[in-house]
């Protein structure tokens, strides 16, 4: 499985990614976590606010931190498909 965050490094963007990461080890998913930086990759996702959450390639959330709850429902269905 693959998430990725997309955003520029702002808190929001370090605590989605500390969801995401505490959901994918409750669950031992092993997951490859990627950092999206680049405006134009971000764009090309049709993301224009920040963060983001795009699990397998899906854009789960954008311009919100989701609750971590919802988090892990989207890598417990990422894992199961």
């Amino acid at each position: 499985m693959e998430i990725k965050i997309l955003g520029m490094g702002c808190p929001k963007c370090k605590r989605l990614e500390e969801l995401a990461r505490e959901a994918a080890g409750e669950l031992g998913v092993e997951a490859m976590f990627t950092k999206v930086k680049d405006l134009d990759v971000i764009m090309a996702y049709d993301v224009m606010t920040t963060p983001a959450l795009v699990i397998d390639e899906q854009v789960k959330s954008a311009g919100r931190i989701p609750l971590k709850e919802e988090v892990t429902e989207w890598v417990r269905a990422a894992q199961s498909s």
